[in-house]
Parts: structure tokens; C-alpha cells; sequence
């Protein structure tokens, strides 16, 4: 059991949910609210993407990064700030007897340092790296983190003092973890987000997230989560079996069944579900000082 925990809320994510629910932000300025928003409600951390104002999908344009970190670091409400580096490898293959050439309709490839632009340049306290390639969701995209790009990309992110977030969604990427953690690519404290319920990675029973933390490397420190309705059940699932949580319009869009919800109103919720198993919340400062964060901005 964990007793004191804390929450990172995943405010809008890069999947086309923006048309499915009118409280998913899009623009800069809305995204920037609901980190702000989530930071009121309790969230320690506020994880972000971007999207286009105009399509309302995923982004990955530094200048958009630039503007909601702006927005965040100049209010009044203090949370610590986790920039996504999972755009720019995305492959869509081909249908069929045609794999090659790619579908230019979603695909977005590019070198592991130009994923890791914005980073160099806002300097967040966190930003993810996704710890492995995998077929994601259905038909024919793969989200693709090959070695050689991560190795890559966890050399920059420990370069420019950063603290990586290292997102798991299968055991295989934990095996990878390890791999970088005995090269020096990783720095202590080691943290690492268990994604669970995405097809097609981990499953979200009971059994497998609890195989997956008992396969932690030694002294890390984890949070958990799950997408659709099992998010709100694994902030309990989380903090039982030692983690820190995570909830967010990123990966789920209600509150319950027919009721849409907000990230505010996501974090809340979980935060009444702590409170009830008599966990203490971590404000933004404690969790500075529990995975070593260097502030800037």
C-alpha cells in the first residue's frame, strides 16, 4: 500500500477524441486551462500533448508545446509540468497485400531528437518515453520506439536534466527498462507509468498489473493506470499495490455511465477515492522533492 501518493492527470492526449467530447481540449489556451484546472483539483502533475487548432488532432509543433507551458508556468496555481515525446513515431502500414509504401494518412516518422524538440527547449520537469514498439489499437498502425531511438533519446533527456517518465505497456519494455537503467542512460529515482487496458499491450486484470509491479526494477517508483471505465477503479488498484495514479481526459471522457467528464471532475473523483483509503495527496513541491525534479520557467 501506498500511503502518500500522487496524481498525474493526462488532460487531452493525441487520439481522436475531440470530437466525441466537448470538454477534451484542443486549442493552446484550453489545453493550458485544463492543466490548471486539474492542478486545483489535486493533481500533483499535469501530462500533456498538443493538438492542432484546427483539426483538433494530435501535434507535435514546438511552438503549440510553447504556448500552453507559457500559459501554465505564468498562472497563479503551481503543478509540475510532463511533456509528451511519443509524437513523431507513428507508422500506419498499408492495407492488405500492400504494406509498402506507408499510408501518408497518419503516418509521422521522424528522427528521435526532433521528437525530443520541444523538450530542449521548454526544459519540462518530466517528459515520457515510451519504452517499446507495438501495434496499437486496431488495423495497421504501430507505434514505433526501436533501441537505437530510445537509447538516443534517453542520452538527450539525461543530458538536459529532465526526468523521464517511462512508460510500459507490455513485460517486454520493462525487460528494456533495465537494459537502460544498467547502461547509465537512466538516472535515480527510475520512474516508470504501468499503461494498462491498450490494445494490444498489458491487460488491466488484477493479476497481470500485479506481475508487472512485482517485475519493477528494484527502488523505482511507479503509477498506474488503465483506459475506459477501469480508470477510476485503478486509482485504488494503483495505490494498493504501492503506485502512484493517474486519471485524465487522455484516457477516459466520463465521470459514469452517460455522464461526461471533466479533467477536473477526473481528479476529484480520484482524490475522493484516496482520501477514503486514508492516503495522503502530494502537492507539487513533495513530488519535486520525492523524484528529484529541477524546476525552470
Amino acid at each position: 500500500m501506498n500511503w502518500e501518493v500522487f496524481v498525474t492527470c493526462a488532460v487531452t492526449g493525441a487520439a481522436e477524441s475531440a470530437d466525441k467530447s466537448e470538454h477534451v481540449p484542443v486549442t493552446p489556451k484550453e489545453i493550458a486551462a485544463a492543466a490548471i484546472e486539474a492542478a486545483k483539483a489535486g493533481a500533483a502533475i499535469a501530462h500533456i500533448h498538443v493538438r492542432d487548432p484546427e483539426t483538433g488532432l494530435g501535434a507535435r509543433d514546438p511552438e503549440l508545446f510553447r504556448e500552453v507551458v507559457e500559459r501554465v508556468r505564468e498562472s497563479d496555481t503551481d503543478v509540475v509540468i510532463n511533456l509528451t515525446a511519443g509524437m513523431g513515431g507513428d507508422v500506419i502500414f498499408g492495407a492488405g497485400e500492400s504494406p509498402l509504401p506507408l499510408n501518408p494518412n497518419g503516418t509521422d516518422m521522424v528522427g528521435p531528437l526532433e521528437r525530443l524538440a520541444h523538450v530542449k527547449q521548454l526544459l519540462p520537469e518530466i517528459c515520457t518515453l515510451d519504452c517499446g514498439t507495438m501495434n496499437f489499437l486496431a488495423g495497421d498502425y504501430v507505434m514505433t520506439n526501436t533501441p537505437s531511438m530510445l537509447r538516443t533519446m534517453a542520452r538527450r533527456v539525461q543530458e538536459l536534466g529532465v526526468r523521464p517518465e517511462l512508460e510500459v505497456f507490455d513485460t517486454g519494455h520493462l525487460v528494456f527498462v533495465k537494459h537502460l537503467i544498467s547502461e547509465g542512460l537512466l538516472d535515480d529515482p527510475i520512474m516508470i507509468q504501468l499503461c494498462m487496458g491498450i490494445p494490444y499491450g498489458a491487460p488491466d486484470d488484477p493479476t497481470t498489473f500485479q506481475a508487472l509491479v512485482n517485475a519493477l526494477p528494484q527502488d523505482s517508483i511507479f503509477s498506474g493506470f488503465s483506459i475506459g471505465r477501469m480508470q477510476l477503479p485503478f486509482v485504488a488498484q494503483a495505490a494498493l499495490c504501492g503506485g502512484n495514479v493517474r486519471v485524465g481526459l487522455e484516457d477516459n471522457l466520463y465521470l459514469s455511465r452517460g455522464v461526461k467528464a471533466t479533467n477536473g471532475s477526473l481528479v476529484e473523483r480520484a482524490v475522493t477515492i484516496l482520501e477514503g483509503m486514508n492516503v495522503k495527496i502530494l502537492d507539487p513541491d513533495e513530488v519535486r522533492e520525492k523524484l528529484k525534479l529541477v524546476k525552470r520557467g
